[in-house]
């Protein structure tokens, strides 16, 4: 499985929570990930990546939840700061960036994909993500 980046539907978009304002990436469909891990139990949406030394570039991990609403994510025994993307229907609505052991953030989202630091470079509210199998 692969994690999928197309920003052709948001390149006006910005991150939610960044100064800037403005979108920093508007090329081509490009991959994320190609090692994509889904957490869909209740123990690996528990553990996520906690406790983890390090997170390779190449990976991905995918929360899918039944419905839309608000969720969350900590960063408490998390070593490494981590991208996390909120999607919506296949429609990004928040990126953001979270420092090691104290963050939390939350939007609206059916699926949640964590990413090592700067994985998520370029990806913005109202890009495309997906998982190709």
């Amino acid at each position: 499985m692969r994690l999928v980046h197309d920003p052709g539907g948001g390149g006006n978009d910005s991150r939610e929570g960044e100064a800037s304002g403005e979108s920093d990436y508007n090329g081509p469909i490009r991959t994320l990930a190609t090692n994509v891990e889904t957490a869909d139990s209740f123990g690996t949406r528990l553990r996520g990546l906690m406790f983890r030394s390090e997170v390779p570039a190449d990976y991905a991990l995918v929360f899918p939840f039944d419905g839309t609403k608000r969720r969350g994510i900590h960063t408490l025994f998390v070593r490494v700061p981590i991208d996390v993307i909120w999607v919506d229907d296949g429609t990004v609505t928040r990126v953001e960036t979270l420092a090691p052991w104290r963050s939390v953030a939350t939007a609206t989202a059916d699926t949640i994909v964590e990413l090592a630091a700067g994985g998520a470079a370029g990806v913005n509210a109202g890009d495309t993500v997906r998982i190709d199998a």
